[in-house]
């Protein structure tokens, strides 16, 4: 008996033990079978997560950020123990005691998975196997896939720390509302840093894993997330990590989130995005690549002036809103709303209107609905105002300046009751008017968005940091930058580097070109430009052909300074990057930016050093590298403790030399008589020395105002983005008063001075008209004091003339101080007689020319 015992109990012992050594073969058998070919843990040790890439102004604010996942990586050190302790609770109670995977928790789930015959499959994943599944393997819910998981978190295990892996997890899991991590969720639902979270808020945050916080939305699920973040509170308290009067305070806490509109929104907290922040993203996803810069997280310094920024946008917008209610049309409203869904009272219209999708970034301009027209009023309701006993109406005599334009262009009968402008549901733009005097309020009035559209850029000359930038009137009604991406005609504001050539080639300030007609043969045509005022002025001096913008002048030095000449000079101040060797092309007629323009305009000012313009002063990495810094100058004296009272530290220039530096200065003097009694006269004055040049295309399609002090060089450019004529426009007169309204801020904000006259030279007094050298104590309006190179001093007596191998007509008039009011253009010179003139060509023969002559098929690019 004892001996069938001792064989029973050793049967059952030798079964056991193959048993088990079965057992152990066969799980080596699956570990050596699942472990070949796994991901490369390791990987983990350097991860790199995608984060948000942010953009700062000078001050150190957020001006805006971009992000494909939108996620702020914090450090463990820096997540506080009540999130990691709502996370362990929520998700893996054992996890600071458990190898990287819980057994037991594994056994209670395959029980309860028997149990319920496969009803009830719980999760058994720790946070160490959730790692593994987010960074190294799918999704997918396989046999196999679990136990390559349960694998590698045990070698993870084995590799990393538990803060390390803890680290992991709370920046890289996802938590609805395209949050990505803990700290972005903090920010996200409840506008927080993670070290200002309440238990409440950890927890439930700590309760979205479970559904990517799809099915536990604070307002749509609210009941839900309520249970569920009650939950993770009282796993807390059972856990240790809370006392019982916490859990119950946390508990009976309602759900206030950004959602539920209780707090405002991070977003909310930032400026709009505007065409600056936009054009700084555009051009480093091109230098650095998209995908690297919205998951870099770059922290980028930018150039923007933001009270000159808000000065562009404001003298721009003004501009172009002056123009477009000048032609009295009021065009179809961006967006209507059924007028079945405004009824209902206040709060139902105005969450309609807040769905709507309409420009919000204009200052001082609301968004409103038209809720009822009467016979003569319509009254609105205005998003952001409240209701008074009244009511806000639009009355009669705030619409009388229009008549109602349709998509098609038919424009119907001037308006006289608000009834003739707007309908019932018409989604409008108003704006408060208020008394000049002391700022009462007066009635509301309609607004609209433009159609005509420009440009505005302005950028320190010295240092190249772009300080403002409009691209268009509202960058929430059209993205498109205008300063930057929009290529148009820039018509006589070119005109200024046909004349650096020349200056550079030899010419001086006082060479005699003569301005008569000129014909030339294209091969597809005779092409025969004129002037602006359509007359001809007869020999002047190089500096009057640029302050009166004369065509004939300008096309004259083209052809004798050689437009491979000019074209080379355009290419190396970055107008063009390859630029069409045409005579047309002299006038401005092939297309180049505002943002080439103003850059190219700065190296006048700066004396002719090459530089470039940029958005961005600095870029680090997420570790605070510096990857790229603009400034690349050199300051000698910034490393010494002090310096004597009134000394600036010297600052070394290593940037090239464009253009000789008295060729910049003799430009710049010959711009300043743009602005001085040229075509920009009484348009633009700052008080401090200014130069620039106008630029209206053929048929007014284009108008600019490019100019500079010895501080900052400002463009302006309008049209309409399909070019047309803009009637009754030019480059002075709706341009260069929004460069004047700017630059006053400037000036005030930066200063200026006289501009910097480089050694080698020496002034002397030329007669303005005719170009000849004047005693040295000659004084008048007729007087103005050139700046010539040693060795090229003028000489009293007749000048030499350039007629660019057309020769002049014989009967031209010779230096006369001209007609102030021909054609409404300030002009010098008396017009030639309208019946024709000989002409004596550059070999000494003569030619007939016919006068009265027009622009042909061939455009001519700049009038004035």
């Amino acid at each position: 008996m004892i001996r069938f015992i001792l064989s029973f109990l050793g049967a059952i012992f030798s079964l056991i033990t193959n048993g088990l050594v079965m057992g152990a073969l066969i799980i080596g058998g699956v570990i050596f079978t699942y472990a070949r070919d796994l991901p490369d843990h390791d990987t983990l040790a350097q991860y790199s997560p995608a984060t948000i890439s942010r953009i700062y102004s000078g001050e150190g604010q957020i001006m805006d950020e971009f992000a494909a996942e939108r996620r702020i990586f914090a450090p463990y050190e820096e997540i506080p123990d009540v999130v990691v302790h709502a996370f362990v609770s929520a998700e893996d109670r054992n996890f600071f005691e458990h190898p990287g995977y819980d057994p037991r928790a594994i056994a209670v789930a395959i029980i309860d998975a028997v149990r319920s015959r496969g009803q009830d499959v719980r999760g058994a994943s720790t946070i160490t196997q959730q790692v593994v599944k987010n960074f190294l393997l799918d999704g997918s819910r396989r046999v196999e896939r679990k136990i390559r998981e349960i694998i590698l978190a045990a070698r993870i295990e084995q590799t990393l720390s538990k803060e390390r892996i803890m680290e992991l997890y709370l920046n890289e899991i996802e938590l609805g509302q395209r949050s990505f991590g803990v700290a972005a969720a903090a920010q996200t639902y409840f506008n927080a840093d993670l070290s200002e979270l309440r238990a409440e808020q950890a927890a439930y945050l700590a309760a979205l894993p479970q559904s990517g916080g799809t099915a536990l939305h604070p307002v749509r699920n609210y009941e839900d997330a309520i249970i569920r973040r009650n939950y993770v509170l009282r796993e807390m308290f059972q856990n240790g990590y809370l006392s019982r009067e916490e859990m119950e305070v946390a508990q009976a806490a309602p759900l206030e989130t950004v959602q539920g509109g209780h707090i405002e929104p991070f977003r909310s907290q930032l400026p709009p995005r505007s065409y600056f922040t936009d054009e700084i993203r555009r051009q480093l996803s091109r230098d650095y690549g998209q995908d690297e810069f919205f998951t870099g997280g770059f922290a980028v310094r930018a150039t923007m002036d933001e009270s000159l920024q808000a000065a562009a946008e404001v003298a721009l917008r003004r501009a172009l809103e002056r123009y477009d209610r000048d032609q009295g049309l009021w065009r179809d409203p961006l967006a209507t709303i059924d007028p079945s869904e405004l009824e209902g009272g206040e709060e139902v219209w105005r969450a309609a209107l807040e769905e709507v999708e309409f420009p919000r970034d204009v200052e001082g301009w609301y968004a409103a609905v038209v809720l009822e027209v009467g016979a003569t009023h319509a009254r609105i309701g205005i998003e952001g105002v409240e209701e008074d006993e009244d009511g806000h109406w639009i009355p009669p005599e705030d619409v009388t300046w229009a008549r109602p334009v349709d998509a098609d262009g038919n424009t119907g009968n001037r308006a006289q009751n608000a009834g003739d402008l707007l309908e019932v549901g018409d989604v409008i733009h108003v704006r408060a008017m208020t008394s000049d005097s002391d700022g009462s309020f007066i009635r509301w009035t309609l607004r609209q968005i433009p159609e005509v559209q420009g440009g505005f850029m302005a950028m320190d000359v010295n240092s190249g940091r772009v300080l403002a930038m409009q691209g268009g009137f509202s960058y929430q009604y059209s993205s498109f930058n205008r300063a930057t991406q929009a290529t148009r005609q820039p018509g006589s504001s070119f005109k200024p580097f046909v004349y650096a050539a020349a200056l550079d080639s030899g010419y001086s300030p006082n060479t005699i070109i003569i301005d008569a007609p000129i014909e030339v043969d294209t091969g597809e045509g005779i092409w025969r430009p004129t002037n602006a005022s359509n007359q001809f002025y007869g020999p002047a001096p190089l500096r009057t052909g640029i302050e009166r913008s004369r065509n004939l002048m300008t096309v004259r030095l083209a052809q004798d300074v050689g437009m491979e000449v000019v074209a080379n000079y355009a290419e190396r101040f970055g107008v063009y990057d390859e630029m069409q060797p045409y005579l047309a092309n002299a006038l401005g007629s092939q297309e180049t930016t505002l943002f080439r323009m103003v850059a190219a305009y700065s190296m006048f000012a700066n004396g002719g050093e090459r530089v470039e313009p940029t958005l961005v002063d600095r870029i680090q990495d997420r570790f605070g590298g510096t990857v790229y810094r603009h400034d690349q100058r050199i300051c000698r004296d910034c490393e010494l403790a002090s310096l004597d009272p009134g000394q600036a530290p010297t600052i070394v220039s290593n940037r090239e030399q464009v253009m000789d530096a008295i060729t910049a200065y003799q430009l710049t003097s010959m711009m300043r008589g743009v602005v001085e009694r040229g075509t920009a006269a009484g348009r633009v004055n700052l008080g401090v020395p200014t130069a620039g040049k106008t630029g209206t295309t053929n048929d007014s399609r284009d108008v600019w105002f490019v100019g500079f002090t010895s501080t900052i060089a400002a463009g302006c450019y309008i049209g309409y983005d399909n070019p047309r004529s803009l009637h009754g426009a030019s480059g002075g007169g709706t341009c260069a008063p929004v460069f004047q309204e700017f630059m006053q801020q400037a000036v005030e904000e930066y200063g200026g001075g006289p501009f910097r006259v480089p050694p080698g030279g020496q002034f002397y007094n030329i007669d303005r008209f005719s170009g000849q050298r004047l005693p040295d104590g000659e004084s008048g309006p007729h007087v103005v004091a050139e700046y010539f190179r040693e060795g090229e001093e003028p000489f009293f007596g007749m000048l030499s003339i350039v007629d660019g191998g057309f020769g002049m007509g014989s009967n031209l008039p010779m230096f006369s101080p001209g007609d102030p009011n021909a054609n409404g253009e300030v002009v010098d010179g008396d017009p030639v007689p309208s019946d024709g003139g000989t002409v004596t060509t550059s070999t000494g023969g003569t030619a007939r020319v016919p006068l009265g002559t027009g622009f042909g098929e061939l455009t001519s690019g700049g009038l004035y």
